[in-house]
């Protein structure tokens, strides 16, 4: 999944570690808070608290302050794709935007690589970015991948 998440910010990055960590702790019913997210993932704790703050405004993860309080995802995990995280940290510019940078590239005014690019667009925005988080976590408890290696940067 590294590879593949080089395309991302490392906000983006981030955010999807911290939502697969979330819907991990969710499957206990656990909210947890900012210190042991940002340990969790591996991140600096003031980067980490914008990042959550950023996903709070953006209505993927709720915060509950005081004692029993932290974070923990706003709906079920199998309702947040990988699309979406990638759209509200990092914009559309991932799918929607020339990989060269070109501002009038279409179908129609093709860029010198669009043809080629276009089915590797394709193929990210129907195979990886239709992935949901919940799916992410059942990876993680079918042995597919290891949460801590996930969660490493």
């Amino acid at each position: 999944m590294n590879k593949i998440i080089e395309m991302f910010s490392k906000a983006c990055e981030y955010s999807i570690k911290i939502m697969v960590y979330m819907a991990v702790c969710q499957r206990d019913n656990v909210r947890v808070g900012l210190k042991e997210v940002a340990s969790a993932i591996n991140s600096p704790e003031p980067f980490t608290a914008k990042i959550l703050q950023q996903l709070v405004r953006q209505g993927l993860l709720v915060s509950f302050k005081g004692p029993n309080g932290g974070f923990f995802l706003e709906r079920p995990a199998d309702k947040v794709l990988l699309r979406e995280i990638v759209e509200k940290i990092d914009g559309p510019s991932l799918i929607d935007t020339c990989v060269l940078g070109f501002k009038n590239c279409s179908g129609e005014k093709p860029c010198p690589i669009h043809h080629k690019y276009k089915p590797i667009k394709e193929m990210i925005q129907n195979e990886l970015l239709s992935v949901s988080i919940a799916q992410i976590d059942k990876g993680i408890i079918e042995g597919l991948g290891n949460l801590k290696d996930a969660l490493e940067a």
